[in-house]
């Protein structure tokens, strides 16, 4: 009997805070098992050669919607699938009640049993969910949630505060499907960073955290007003000047100072703009004490409202928070490269084409971009910026496991679980929706030329994509954190 499942020799592994090794790496019962010099074949059932390739560690896709707008057991299926492409082994799902996903409201004692039966058997990566406590007593339930579910992430929509401005400013509550009493704004969101901050402090070896969408919603009634006013350009400019930058930079302000009085962990999410880099870093300068991480995304960091307008690109790109300017691109970059950003993720959103259509307001937001996680970390930040594996290996595994709870994820060590990307970095392959395996039938990244591509995408120790091919069927896990 052999005494490995899988030894991948002769390549080159990205180790998250040490840096690059020449070693062969050993699997066995899912499990990372050995490293070595030079470790023996026969000691194999299987034998990959990775000659002049990197092993990176599975991507950890932080920021995903599965289910927001299709069929959950569906896009579970086809939308994890996608995710191998781009190297990623283990999606963290965002899921709320109210209108989207299963259009329920209700406990999560009795609506999240059934997210979890809907995905199961159906995905490719592990997987885990953030959840949303849009009432009251959503919030009581967090507790529980943390017990029985392995749940230590939650979230909260300040742009859903007051009014429901995507929905044709109808009130918030017919959006949460909330009953009359229940209100969502800060004081709700008060409450939820008090019992996330509670629930935290009972178990100091495990963090509990609050992640926050910054725009701030009477800042983006004025200003979609004032577009709609000036001849309403049906543009993804006239989306970013309906909810420019100022809504980031004073939502990040209401929120960190409500998280520092109630001593909450917080994650600030797709951060978009300059702006709102800057009211990060101003946040960390003012509250020394306060534990809060930065989240862009790969379509904040490369697409601009300017060039998809000028490319005829129509409302496919539309996003929330909106795509912006090339300067805040580069700014965004500068904050990966500086160390400000600490992870990266691609608030993956399958929306078809139908769903966009060619009026702006009614236009539903969000698409895919699972698929490019590595691939665009490489190409702009690794080949075009310097950035190195290490840097890159921390911002889409290391870091978010570690923010998350992850347990085994985000590491080439023995011990970790065997999530590895074989990666070919100099492969030079042109963007197309086919290429992606996504259910989504468009890319605003299509036609764009990428060089890094990955080969391999291994799951649990199980070779689940190779040389563009997805391999078997699913067997991703629910993974409970902490």
């Amino acid at each position: 009997m052999a005494r490995y499942d899988l030894i991948i020799k002769h390549g080159t592994v990205v180790q998250p805070g040490v840096g690059e090794i020449r070693a062969d790496l050993a699997v066995r019962d899912g499990v990372i098992a050995a490293l070595g010099a030079d470790l023996a074949a026969a000691e194999a059932d299987e034998i990959i050669d990775a000659t002049g390739r990197v092993l990176m560690p599975g991507a950890v896709d932080a920021h995903y919607h599965m289910g927001i707008y299709r069929d959950l057991a569906l896009d579970a299926y086809e939308e994890t699938r996608s995710s191998l492409v781009g190297g990623a082994t283990t999606v963290l799902s965002y899921f709320r009640t109210g209108e989207h996903y299963l259009n329920r409201t209700g406990p999560y004692a009795e609506i999240f049993p059934e997210v979890l039966k809907a995905v199961s058997g159906r995905a490719f990566t592990d997987y885990g969910f953030h959840l949303a406590p849009m009432t009251t007593d959503q919030i009581g339930e967090i507790p529980s949630l943390i017990a029985e579910h392995g749940v230590t992430s939650f979230k909260y929509y300040m742009f859903y505060k007051g009014f429901n401005l995507a929905s044709s400013s109808r009130d918030t509550k017919s959006f949460r499907m909330a009953e009359e009493g229940q209100e969502y704004d800060l004081g709700h969101l008060f409450e939820l960073m008090e019992g996330v901050a509670a629930a935290g402090a009972t178990d100091p070896n495990r963090r509990i955290s609050l992640s926050l969408h910054c725009e701030q919603s009477e800042l983006m009634r004025l200003f979609i007003e004032r577009v709609r006013k000036n001849g309403d350009p049906q543009t993804l400019e006239a989306y970013h000047q309906g909810r420019p930058p100022l809504t980031e930079r004073v939502a990040i302000g209401e929120a960190t100072t409500l998280a520092q009085a109630a001593a909450c962990s917080i994650n600030l999410l797709h951060l978009s703009s300059a702006d709102a880099l800057d009211a990060a870093r101003i946040a960390r300068g003012t509250h020394p004490g306060l534990d809060v991480r930065a989240e862009v995304t790969l379509h904040h960091l490369c697409l601009d409202h300017a060039s998809l307008d000028a490319a005829g690109a129509g409302l496919g790109a539309k996003v929330n928070p909106p795509l912006r300017t090339r300067d805040d691109n580069e700014a965004l970059w500068a904050g990966v490269l500086d160390g400000t950003v600490d992870w990266i993720a691609s608030d993956h959103a399958c929306c078809m084409e139908e769903h966009k259509g060619d009026e702006l307001w009614p236009a539903l937001p969000g698409f895919g971009g699972t698929a490019l996680l590595y691939p665009v970390l490489l190409s702009e930040g690794h080949h075009k910026r310097g950035l190195p594996l290490r840097r890159i290996a921390e911002l889409v595994s290391a870091n978010p496991a570690k923010a998350y709870g992850l347990t085994g994820k985000g590491s080439l060590m023995v011990g970790a679980d065997a999530d590895i990307v074989i990666v070919d970095v100099d492969k030079e392959q042109t963007v197309t929706t086919d290429l992606l395996l996504s259910g989504q039938d468009h890319c605003p990244f299509d036609g764009v030329e990428l060089r890094g591509w990955p080969q391999t995408t291994i799951v649990g120790g199980r070779i689940a994509y190779r040389d563009g091919e997805v391999v078997g069927e699913p067997s991703g896990r629910y993974v409970r954190r902490g």
